[in-house]
């Protein structure tokens, strides 16, 4: 580890005030993006997407984050009033991060860093599997409206809560797991199952009743159709 190339031009990263895309995998709006003859490209197409974000503030971390980080990069903002552009941060990789820390910061304060650089890594995780499984449910029941698969997904992949989207086959996406996530939704927002059990109907008995109802509404998602 170690020689970020002090003395080197640097790698710029803009944060942009307009939306862009990239004009390698399309992928948008960027919420930072690299700038390569002219076209933007997102930090995973410009192989910069493994680097974690320092921002500005502490000059001691920063300087010994950049000194241990092969690779890193500067992320910069237009000022409009001033009319400028002003550093932001910079970009390096995680394990630069955490030897500069460890070297500049408490051992209670280092951790509260890398508690929240690993929440915010979690719920970007959390984000791209909601799409990915979002994306699933439609594939398997494209007659279910779209903001009912989002509800779906959010719901069964909620961290933390046990559900089948957290079960190991619902992170792989396997089609049964999917399958329980939506019939569950369709067996408490789709038939009276709820009421029963507030009736005092036995679960079993209960599940039964509704049964049908369930069967009839995945059929038709399956199918392509809104029930």
């Amino acid at each position: 580890m170690g020689g970020s190339g002090r003395g080197r031009r640097p790698i710029l990263v803009i944060e942009p005030r307009r939306h862009h895309r990239c004009t390698e995998c399309d992928r948008g709006p960027l919420p930072r993006l690299v700038l390569n003859t002219g076209a933007p490209r997102c930090l995973d197409c410009a192989d910069l997407g493994h680097l974690v974000f320092l921002p500005r503030g502490d000059t001691a971390l920063t300087r010994r984050a950049r000194e241990e980080s092969t690779l890193s990069a500067v992320v910069i903002r237009f000022h409009r009033r001033r009319r400028r552009y002003e550093r932001q941060g910079v970009l390096v990789e995680e394990a630069a991060l955490t030897y500069a820390e460890e070297r500049c910061l408490a051992d209670s304060e280092a951790r509260a860093r890398r508690r929240a650089r690993d929440a915010l890594r979690r719920a970007a995780e959390d984000v791209r599997f909601t799409a990915a499984l979002e994306a699933e449910i439609l594939r398997l029941f494209p007659g279910c409206p779209p903001e009912r698969a989002h509800d779906v997904a959010v719901h069964a992949s909620l961290r933390g809560s046990g559900r089948v989207g957290r079960s190991a086959a619902g992170r792989a996406l396997d089609e049964d797991a999917v399958t329980a996530a939506v019939r569950a939704s369709v067996r408490h927002l789709d038939t009276p199952y709820d009421e029963l059990l507030m009736a005092r109907v036995p679960r079993n008995r209960a599940r039964v009743r509704v049964a049908a109802r369930i069967e009839a509404v995945l059929a038709a998602w399956a199918a392509g159709r809104d029930r």
